[in-house]
């Protein structure tokens, strides 16, 4: 059956816009020639004149790069804790204790034994605000002096905590195989290895080395983090079946880059709050071990201070209250600040959160803030 002239027209017409394969090419030339160019793989072919090929008019520029990033990590995350409460306290209160640590030791003057009368109030004398003890030593000043090696053994200890556990945990859920056996016995391993008598043994091991805060505080968390890695693992086999990590394997990214890009951001509430955790609980050991004098000491600590107020009889004798009250109070600040600070940034890693309070560039949100503005963008 011939066509007819207006289905002949119409394929023509059609022709018009599909570029010739290079089988296809007339024989003018040789069917390899470049002139014919490639087949992509999307059907296209490269160095072709398509209508369907544009370019954009709108390049991003190093200050766009700047301010994308500027918006991202500073003024999204400020316009986030400044509207909650407990971001605003807890930054107040780990401030203070980042001051006394680094400012207030220059501040308040090292104490000694007969520095002032023994066993004086709180608030009884300028001189002595919070009383001093047995020997005479001004409680603030000790209180002060100690507050350097426990912010650095409770970073020190957090940091080694998030970064082993993250570490082991992404890398085993993602992995899989024989790689995720291996580590998974690993993490098993230092589960069920008891906390305590590791930390003596090892104290015993490293008695040169057990004065420095760093290791102390690596070390009060060496078995810490395999709970976290395991935790983590349990929701890394979750997320890499997830369209997101589906779409980045068919791009043939690397797998630093989904693990880094990927994965690990949508793990960040969770790991910072565990590293709040972890920090608390460095605090916690070490405070219980200078305590019980399982750990030597040579200089000024709150569980040191603890330890001495209860050797003097603090407990039962009201005029050394303050002795064991003001080192408590420290503890449970510090362990204060840090789960309020824990709970505002969580909402900083929370995605809708931060689209309510990211810059469009024309003033509007992303998001809306209550259930009055959901209903008039809707009626909109």
């Amino acid at each position: 059956m011939k066509r007819s002239d207006d289905d002949r027209r119409a394929g023509d017409s059609i022709d018009e816009f599909v570029p010739a394969r290079p089988d296809e090419s007339s024989d003018d030339g040789p069917a390899g020639d470049d002139s014919a160019g490639s087949v992509r793989s999307d059907g296209g072919t490269v160095g072709s004149e398509s209508p369907f090929e544009t370019t954009s008019s709108i390049q991003e520029t190093r200050g766009d790069r700047v301010k994308r990033f500027f918006d991202e990590f500073f003024r999204t995350p400020w316009s986030i804790l400044r509207d909650d409460w407990r971001a605003l306290a807890g930054f107040v209160i780990v401030s203070i204790y980042v001051l006394m640590g680094t400012v207030g030791v220059y501040l308040v003057e090292p104490t000694s034994p007969a520095a002032g009368p023994k066993l004086v109030g709180a608030f009884q004398t300028s001189e002595f605000p919070l009383g001093t003890t047995s020997a005479g030593k001004d409680i603030l000043s000790l209180t002060v002096h100690s507050t350097p090696s426990i912010m650095i053994m409770m970073a020190s200890g957090a940091v080694f905590t998030v970064v082993v556990g993250t570490l082991f945990g992404v890398v085993s859920g993602y992995k899989g195989g024989l790689v995720d056996t291996v580590l998974s016995t690993i993490t098993d391993v230092f589960i069920n290895i008891p906390g305590l008598p590791l930390v003596i043994v090892l104290a015993t091991l490293l008695e040169a080395w057990i004065n420095n805060p760093v290791t102390l505080g690596v070390l009060l968390a060496i078995a810490a983090w395999a709970g976290l890695a395991r935790a983590i693992r349990s929701q890394v086999l979750t997320i890499r079946s997830e369209s997101f990590v589906e779409s980045a394997r068919a791009m043939d990214l690397s797998t630093r880059w989904i693990l880094s890009r990927e994965i690990v951001p949508h793990l960040m509430p969770y790991i910072v709050v565990n590293m709040v955790n972890a920090a608390r609980r460095v605090i916690f050991a070490a405070v219980a071990l200078y305590f019980l004098g399982v750990l030597p000491f040579s200089d000024a600590n709150w569980g040191v201070m603890l330890n001495n107020a209860y050797s003097a009889g603090a407990l039962y004798r009201p005029s050394a209250y303050h002795w064991l009250i003001v080192p408590m109070i420290a503890i449970s600040g510090i362990a204060l600040g840090l789960i309020l600070l824990a709970q505002s940034l969580d909402r900083v890693f929370n995605p809708r959160v931060r689209a309510r309070h990211q810059d469009t560039g024309d003033g509007e949100r992303l998001e809306p803030d209550t259930e009055d503005d959901a209903s008039d963008m809707m009626n909109v």
